[in-house]
């Protein structure tokens, strides 16, 4: 089949006057003016209209069962305060039968007036009973009512019984919570999470697995949806499973491989003390020589590496890790392996500086910035107005060349391509900021090559027919000055629509 599709604004490096495109396949067999259309026609015209077309984004970090549910069930971004949460789990809870565990996503006591969150016990009563599982917005952190407190969870690091867990006790307790969810509502879920994505415009997700994340056969089964959703490229967060990985059909061992927690948790590693909460520096999951272990693993399986890492403890561990990598295996061979660090919120020109020596990705979040960063937010509360503005630096990542890939890690927060690389460019530090083609490149072809791809993520003659049909006639920079997200006409993921509006 081919197809033309005339009229437009398409967004090439290959012609910048080009209106139309001659897709053949799964390949873009030209592009350029309308009247410049190659002799020999096409089976099917489609007639933009002076729409934009755009290569199709790609979101470096997602959650896909977790992104399906809070999409179908209890959503608590809204929630102000923590009657608000009650409230909103009484009535989540009324239409569930009465062995039901209540699962629900998304508050963030940071943004409210009043900060205390429910009990154990008020969560017990508000869901009338039943087991209560409520992840905070980062996912490192939970409120669970009195039954999910098993002996088990008790006895695991970060438990406090007033029903907020953390670490290693909110892993425990997450698996509990997750257990009784059927395959075919992770199925659905998965499916829901997925078409939600190409219906924003989004060909590809990173889906981050592990230990404490999600399990084994949630995992497998988010890369096996078929041709007619977004790609699905596994990342599975495990020390030294580079051989599981390969084995469970990930892309790479890494993700959410845990180098620390997160900052509203406080559970990131961070080198000068907390300013709010227990005032300590966080936790540390991995110690270099177990970085250097895991990465050694990798590049002797052929497999990519990563971590999570948020807190600059964190990242200083993981960069000591690589340079021992580098020592056992040579830099030019650790370098091969695009190795990735998740998040990395909290870096200093040193670490900076070693990304680049070690060709590592930044898989980041410009969207953490836009909810939480500036003087007045959760990043000024857990670290001081100072160290939040130094938070997510951007645009000295791009500055030095070091490889973005921009992300959502929805549920963390929502698929958002374009209020993303919205977020690049209005970073909350004006130093910080980056232009539309930086941001759009690093969520579109920066997804690609973060997973080792190179040859995706532009439109170019030959190269894969991966776009998307804008309802706009804005152009880029355009959108990017706007606050209205264009909808998506039409998703093509290698010559295959799935999404049509």
């Amino acid at each position: 089949m081919r197809t033309l599709f005339r009229g437009g604004r398409v967004l090439t490096p290959a012609d910048p006057s080009a209106t139309a495109l001659l897709v053949d396949g799964d390949r873009i067999a030209w592009l350029g003016p309308d009247a410049d259309v190659p002799a020999g026609g096409a089976d099917r015209t489609v007639e933009l209209g002076g729409a934009l077309v755009t290569p199709a984004f790609v979101d470096a970090h997602v959650h896909t069962t977790a992104t399906g549910l809070a999409l179908r069930g209890l959503n608590l971004a809204g929630a102000r305060s923590a009657r608000e949460v009650l409230d909103a789990v009484a009535r989540h809870a009324e239409g569930l039968s009465p062995d039901a565990v209540v699962i629900g996503h998304g508050w963030d006591e940071s943004g409210w007036a009043d900060q205390t969150t429910p009990t154990a016990a008020e969560l017990g009563r508000a869901g009338g009973g039943r087991a209560v599982y409520l992840s905070r917005a980062c996912v490192h952190a939970a409120l669970v009512s009195t039954p999910l407190l098993t002996g088990a969870v008790k006895a695991a690091p970060g438990y406090d019984g007033s029903g907020w867990l953390r670490r290693d006790a909110h892993h425990v307790v997450r698996e509990a919570a997750f257990a009784g969810v059927t395959a075919a509502q992770v199925r659905d879920a998965q499916r829901a999470a997925l078409r939600r994505a190409a219906a924003l415009g989004i060909a590809a997700v990173h889906e981050c697995g592990g230990p404490g994340t999600s399990g084994e056969d949630d995992f497998t089964a988010a890369l096996s949806h078929g041709p007619e959703f977004p790609e699905v490229y596994g990342l599975w967060g495990e020390p030294n499973a580079a051989a599981k990985a390969r084995q469970l059909g990930a892309r790479g061992a890494a993700g959410d491989l845990y180098a620390d927690g997160a900052l509203g948790a406080r559970t990131a590693h961070v080198g000068d003390a907390y300013a709010d909460g227990d005032r300590g520096h966080g936790h540390s999951y991995l110690t270099a020589a177990q970085v250097t272990e895991h990465l050694v693993g990798c590049v002797r399986h052929g497999m990519q590496g990563g971590f999570h890492a948020i807190g600059d403890r964190a990242i200083a561990t993981v960069l000591d890790g690589f340079a021992g990598a580098a020592r056992v295996v040579g830099v030019d061979r650790l370098r091969a392996g695009r190795h990735r660090i998740e998040h990395a919120e909290l870096l200093d020109k040193r670490m900076i500086a070693q990304l680049v020596e070690f060709g590592v990705v930044a898989s980041v979040q410009p969207a953490f910035d836009r909810l939480w960063g500036g003087e007045h937010g959760m990043y000024a509360q857990r670290l001081g107005a100072a160290r939040s503005m130094a938070a997510n630096p951007i645009a000295s990542l791009a500055g030095v060349g070091v490889m973005l890939a921009f992300g959502s890690d929805s549920p963390v927060t929502d698929l958002d391509p374009w209020g993303t690389c919205r977020a690049a460019l209005r970073h909350h530090n004006p130093v910080q900021r980056i232009g539309a083609r930086a941001a759009f490149a690093a969520h579109s072809r920066g997804g690609w090559r973060a997973v080792g791809i190179d040859d995706e993520g532009v439109l170019n003659p030959g190269w894969s027919a991966t776009f998307v049909v804008w309802d706009t006639r804005d152009d880029l920079a355009g959108v990017l000055a706007g606050d209205e997200t264009p909808a998506a006409r039409t998703t093509v993921l290698r010559g295959r629509e799935i999404h049509t509006s």
